[in-house]
């Protein structure tokens, strides 16, 4: 396997985010209990961790927005919303509710094509 093929394959598997107990939310200090660990190197070690997990739920996240909104402006869809329409609920500007449109087209395409 190669390197990118690599890197795709954790890409598409993030490690998974687990929520923090609503009483540690609740303490403006605590997050994910990095604040415990004294260890720099453990601390360095956990924070890129999160950093990465976060990542990778963000780019997933974007991902599924675009083809929600893909979706919703499909001119299939007898109530499709416009660009402006997807861009107000997404709280976009409309340039970029175009973009994603697009986007999420590319990727209901691909995944919709044989493999």
């Amino acid at each position: 396997m190669t390197q990118s093929e690599r890197n795709e394959r954790q890409r598409l598997r993030p490690a998974p985010l687990l929520f923090e107990p609503s009483e540690a939310v609740a303490d403006p200090e605590h997050f994910f209990d990095l604040e415990s660990v004294e260890d720099p190197r453990e601390l360095l070690a956990r924070a890129t961790e999160l950093t990465q997990a976060f990542r990778a739920a963000t780019d997933r996240s974007v991902e599924f927005q675009a083809m929600a909104a893909a979706q919703l402006a499909d001119p299939r869809r007898f109530d499709r919303l416009t660009a402006a329409d997807v861009a107000e609920r997404a709280e976009w500007t409309e340039d970029y509710a175009k973009k994603m449109i697009e986007f999420g087209r590319s990727l209901l395409d691909a995944s919709s094509s044989p493999a």
